[in-house]
């Protein structure tokens, strides 16, 4: 059986037979294997990045909390990391990737379950001195950066204007972790800062 399509003029036709319909189909499953090959290369890329976590009951853990920030950053330098607190102890497995955490009680209204990719082990050591930072965390394990200081003032110069930034030290960061922020939008969340004598670092 042989299949007519009319393409422009009544007189003009293709004719579609089993042969061209066999090798579209062969030209299909070869154009899924070649995905397929190329599906298994970038799995084997990323779980080269990947790790098999478990943790046991009586196993100490960090927590990675996530700061939030009221205004953008302007720089990079002295980008702030992820931070952990605790160690913590686990105490329960809730299905193959949840855990429970003992958590102290001025964590009481946080929710004490966590993803495995929230959690870091920790081995004890009797000589390790760790003290816990009391932190105000939210309930989704979330905590507000508050800026301590202005260490210096800038103007950045940009191709068609002039921005003024500052340079500000935050609560629980170094010095060197310092950031650079648009002046305007400090001043309008944190006026207090500028109500002070600005400290220069030379």
């Amino acid at each position: 059986m042989q299949i007519a399509i009319v393409l422009g003029k009544p007189d003009e036709h293709v004719t579609i037979g089993p042969q061209i319909i066999t090798s579209t189909t062969e030209k299909i499953k070869g154009i899924q294997e070649r995905l397929k090959v190329v599906q298994s290369r970038q799995k084997s890329y990323a779980d080269l990045h990947r790790r098999e976590v478990e943790f046991n009951v009586g196993d100490y853990v960090f927590l990675k909390v996530t700061p939030m920030r009221g205004v953008t950053r302007f720089g990079v330098k002295g980008k702030l990391a992820p931070r952990y607190i605790g160690p913590f102890e686990v105490i329960e497995r809730i299905g193959e990737v949840a855990y429970r955490l003992n958590l102290p009680g001025r964590l009481g209204h946080v929710h004490n379950v966590f993803h495995v990719s929230m959690l870091r082990k920790y081995t004890p050591d009797p000589s390790h001195v760790i003290e816990y930072e009391a932190i105000p965390l939210q309930e989704d394990v979330t905590y507000e950066e508050q800026p301590v200081k202005i260490l210096a003032r800038e103007l950045k110069v940009l191709r068609n204007r002039e921005i003024p930034v500052v340079k500000v030290l935050w609560r629980n960061h170094r010095e060197d972790e310092a950031t650079w922020e648009i002046e305007s939008e400090m001043y309008m969340k944190y006026p207090h800062l500028f109500n002070f004598q600005l400290e220069v670092v030379l």
